[in-house]
């Protein structure tokens, strides 16, 4: 009888452990500039901001304010994620080599890139799909509404169906872990990535 109860907790411990992990953002693994596997678990302890970042679009400027947000809060347990995506008008066609040229020498970035991703669609990476279910699209801002339309438009003109749903409208989405690894906020591409330095400092004092 006590063998069968001490596999039975065992039991419900182990099923509790797997739901805790197929929720988390830890369980993922992705693939950097270098082909190397990384495991999202590197960063546990930490305040992530994940970013479908670009090379060839009018909101690259953003790498700068993101290099300045790390530089500033890595010491405090601040870490950004890049993940290159050409799904957004063909804006991030080059190699991974061509894509750590262009972050090193334009803006000196440090932070960690990885290999070139699909966000949207039926081949998006599974912490993609992830992320978006945890954190469904919640409308613009209202102060970008004429971007945001911009945007609507774009999609709606090139078949995309990224205005639709929870698919990621444009590049540089973000979005805000915090150091349980529980996805706290979904940022549009339009807002800087300076505009959330309240929110992340509140974050990491946690």
């Amino acid at each position: 009888m006590k063998k069968l109860l001490s596999l039975a907790v065992l039991a419900v411990v182990l099923c509790s452990g797997m739901a805790w992990g197929q929720n988390s953002f830890y369980k993922f693994k992705m693939k950097d500039l270098d082909g190397r596997e990384v495991s999202m678990n590197e960063y546990k302890g930490k305040v992530v901001l994940v970013v479908n970042v670009a090379s060839r679009c009018g909101l690259t400027p953003q790498y700068e304010g993101l290099v300045n947000l790390y530089n500033k809060y890595k010491d405090k347990g601040l870490v950004v994620l890049g993940f290159p995506c050409n799904q957004f008008l063909g804006q991030e066609p080059g190699t991974s080599e061509e894509i750590r040229g262009f972050c090193s020498t334009t803006y000196g970035v440090d932070f960690p890139i990885f290999e070139k991703i699909d966000v949207n669609g039926p081949n998006a990476a599974p912490l993609y799909k992830w992320l978006k279910k945890k954190a469904p699209f919640a409308g613009y801002p209202e102060e970008h509404a004429q971007f945001a339309a911009m945007l609507d438009q774009i999609h709606q003109k090139t078949g995309t169906g990224y205005d639709k749903g929870d698919e990621i409208r444009w590049n540089f989405g973000k979005f805000l872990i915090n150091r349980k690894g529980k996805v706290v906020g979904r940022i549009e591409p339009m807002v800087a990535p300076e505009e959330l330095e309240a929110t992340i400092e509140n974050l990491l004092a946690e």
